[in-house]
């Protein structure tokens, strides 16, 4: 059964709660080249850290993920106390000042007042509380990873559509290229005549002399080879799309093998028409890349 193709975009939120704790969890992606993730956990879950990246290995193939889990626990009975050392700090600062300014003294709920200097502690846990908080903040954050593969796999869809599109658009300008007059040898003759008349009236050359340089013109401008490789990228790429899964990479190489194959083709064409051909290939080619930058 084929997979569907995902993006490397999307965003999902968990909340959840315990006896004495509640939890959040958001997780957003961004396309990135490889698997990069970034956690944010309020202190005290450091011992979750291989677990949460273990989750997103298992769910997420690429993109740049960011994982933010905050805890609100309940601070009933918890304790109030003085930081000492951001109270020694506080008190040192006033002495050198005093000696600088002529000012009143600060007052001790000034003082206590300041950030840092008195500090509310929440009630400690039990472990049992703690290792319940603990397997519901990874229940959590697996659920987050399973409405995010689904809003990236949403996402995919639509890309998948746009990038049949474009292939389709690109089929379109290969068969224009294939059926371009210009490329004949009778059409190159006929266009070696006509420079040679508008050159000289004296300058003759017999009709095997320029039906050997027609040839040589036309191997010259010969782009079967080019249409050839770009009919079998575009059946490669679509065999990609429709049988989904991590497919972002594959499709990125075959993108720079089209644009290659254009490239080529422009740089033999032989008429202005061909030409024009040849850059509207490239600008949809540049399209489907674009589009392909966003796949997992």
């Amino acid at each position: 059964m084929s997979q569907s193709l995902a993006s490397m975009t999307g965003y999902a939120r968990a909340t959840g709660a315990v006896q004495g704790a509640s939890f959040t969890c958001e997780i957003k992606s961004v396309n990135g080249r490889g698997l990069d993730i970034r956690l944010r956990l309020t202190p005290g879950l450091d011992a979750l850290e291989g677990d949460i990246r273990q989750l997103v290995g298992k769910m997420v193939s690429r993109g740049s993920l960011t994982c933010n889990v905050s805890v609100e626990r309940d601070g009933a009975g918890g304790d109030l106390l003085v930081n000492q050392q951001a109270l020694a700090t506080v008190l040192a600062a006033i002495a050198d000042l005093s000696t600088k300014l002529n000012a009143a003294p600060p007052t001790l709920d000034g003082i206590l007042a300041l950030k840092g200097v008195l500090e509310q502690r929440d009630q400690p846990m039990s472990p049992a509380a703690e290792e319940s908080l603990s397997a519901a903040i990874l229940d959590g954050v697996s659920q987050a990873l399973v409405d995010l593969v689904l809003a990236r796999r949403q996402e995919g869809n639509q890309i998948a559509t746009i990038l049949l599109d474009r292939l389709l658009e690109i089929e379109s300008y290969v068969a224009l290229a294939e059926a371009h007059p210009a490329r004949s040898r009778d059409a190159i003759l006929a266009r070696l005549r006509l420079q040679l008349a508008a050159l000289a009236d004296d300058i003759t050359l017999s009709e095997d002399r320029l039906a050997q340089e027609a040839l040589l013109l036309a191997t010259k401008a010969d782009i079967r080879e080019e249409l050839d490789r770009l009919t079998a990228h575009i059946a490669s790429a679509r065999q990609l799309i429709r049988g989904g899964g991590a497919v972002g990479r594959r499709l990125d190489f075959l993108a720079q093998e089209f644009n290659r194959e254009a490239n080529t083709l422009c740089s033999k064409s032989n008429a202005v028409e061909l030409t024009a051909i040849g850059l509207d290939l490239k600008a949809a080619i540049d399209q489907l890349r674009e589009q392909v930058q966003n796949i997992e």
